[in-house]
């Protein structure tokens, strides 16, 4: 038997009431919007579709997306000063707060409000949303009306602004690595007890991580078998992995003797590119074999012909070694 039509509510929805106005309750509870129907039945229908709608590169369109990527996937222990776009605080009373991203923060924090009202914005945290960029400007918000020296608590992320509207367009992207989370505290000399046991646990976890100079977003890291370059580039997939086939087969994919490409990731809608590296092979030794990669990996996304044979073998070696991080 086919079942009743639902009785269409008589009380209108508040006037004005948007998704991004009216608060998230249970899918089964009445919509705070004043229907009368079930949340999931009115404006959860609109954050369930936000849910699902998966955002491939959630930073393009920010300063430095690449370096976004790796932070959020590469990088254990890192922070960058923001800058928030005209207008985000029109209405904030006193002195804006300082803002700065950090790869993560403790007890995978979204934010923290600091005593001194400075933020700190979390990274590697969980996406709800299936947009990263829109559960950060959550977060971000959150932390913006905040008491000073509280966390902002995880959520489910509504329907609102995205990063790319609360941050300046224009403001650089500079990435501080740090070798330890002693970034979490405005004071980490005189952290004392278990405050000083959960930093002293998560340094000891953190694989040693540099940043090069000479070349945009790529970061050495170091293990104990062996070295890694991991390079996230922002050149558009199938035209990278032609020029990177055109250099495997002409063997100059390489970073010097020793080291070798082995493959790439997809993260966030980029493609990076990593290499083997040997163990006494440091960040400054990369300098300079980046650099003259560069130069031959931009020779190589000019070249408008045919793969050759031996180019199309080696394309697909390195597809299949390819892996989708997100």
């Amino acid at each position: 038997m086919a079942k009743k039509a639902a009785k269409k509510s008589s009380q209108p929805s508040r006037p004005g009431a948007s998704a991004g106005s009216v608060p998230v309750v249970g899918a089964r509870e009445a919509c705070p919007c004043g229907s009368g129907r079930r949340y999931k039945a009115c404006h959860g229908r609109e954050a369930a579709h936000a849910v699902q709608e998966l955002v491939h590169r959630p930073f393009e369109g920010l300063p430095g997306e690449a370096d976004w990527v790796a932070l959020r996937e590469l990088v254990p222990a890192a922070t960058v000063e923001l800058t928030l776009a005209a207008g985000v605080l029109e209405s904030a009373e006193g002195e804006v707060p300082s803002v700065t991203l950090a790869t993560v923060l403790p007890l995978a924090w979204p934010a923290l409000r600091r005593p001194d009202g400075s933020i700190l914005l979390g990274l590697q945290t969980q996406s709800s949303s299936g947009d990263l960029s829109r559960d950060l400007a959550d977060a971000l918000e959150q932390a913006l009306v905040t008491e000073p020296g509280s966390p902002v608590p995880t959520r489910r992320a509504a329907p609102g602004r995205r990063l790319q509207e609360l941050l300046d367009p224009k403001a650089e992207f500079t990435p501080a690595v740090h070798t330890g989370f002693e970034f979490w505290l405005e004071d980490a000399e005189s952290a004392t007890g278990e405050v000083a046991a959960s930093l002293e646990r998560a340094n000891a976890s953190a694989i040693p991580t540099e940043k090069l100079t000479g070349v945009d977003s790529a970061y050495w890291c170091g293990t104990p078998d062996k070295n890694h370059l991991r390079w996230v580039m922002t050149v558009p997939e199938e035209q990278l992995l032609d020029a990177l086939a055109r250099l495997s087969a002409a063997g100059e994919a390489s970073l010097g003797e020793g080291t070798k490409l082995v493959g790439s990731f997809r993260a966030h809608g980029l493609t990076v590119p990593v290499w083997d590296l040997p163990t006494q092979m440091s960040a400054a030794d990369c300098e300079k074999p980046a650099a003259a990669f560069a130069e031959r990996l931009a020779g190589a996304l000019a070249v408008r012909t045919e793969l050759s044979g031996d180019e199309r073998r080696a394309r697909a070696n390195l597809v299949n070694r390819q892996v989708t991080l997100n």
